[in-house]
């Protein structure tokens, strides 16, 4: 069950830790911010628990996976469109990295990673035959400078 967690400095050098590397044990971790590994291990299981860390994820290079094509997509909802439909069909594309329900002119904007133009110009096409969205606003991404970097917290 989550809870609302106070972050103190402790937990805050673990999360930068568990960020740079994931995949550090506990004994590494408590070298780094002075605690045993027991009472690292304590910290990190209430940080799961409260929903502070919510999981650990392996970091992919998309081009290497032949996806050298990102592209954010604003998704403008019709006047009649079910934001909840729109969704549900975003959710079954697999081009689509990430969706955020936003405010604004558009209702979502989404991440879509593919392997080359054409591959975007099919994707944004099946955006727009979605039932209920008006139009889409394309950005392509020309290079990544960084991504994922939650900045932690205060």
């Amino acid at each position: 069950m989550s809870f609302v967690r106070q972050v103190d400095s402790v937990d805050r050098r673990l999360l930068e830790a568990l960020r740079a590397n994931a995949r550090a044990t506990f004994a590494e971790l408590a070298r780094l911010v002075g605690l045993s590994a027991p009472a690292v291990h304590e910290r990190v299981g209430k940080l799961e628990a409260s929903g502070v860390i919510t999981g650990y994820h392996a970091a992919i290079a998309p081009a290497a996976l032949g996806l050298g094509v990102s592209a954010l997509v604003g998704v403008l909802q019709g006047d009649r469109g079910d934001s909840d439909r729109i969704f549900a069909a975003l959710n079954d594309m697999p081009e689509i990295e990430d969706c955020w329900f936003v405010a604004g002119e558009e209702t979502f904007v989404v991440k879509v990673r593919v392997a080359d133009m054409p591959s975007l110009e099919q994707v944004i096409g099946a955006l727009n035959r979605i039932r209920g969205v008006a139009r889409t606003r394309t950005t392509v991404v020309l290079s990544t400078r960084f991504e994922g970097r939650a900045p932690a917290p205060v």
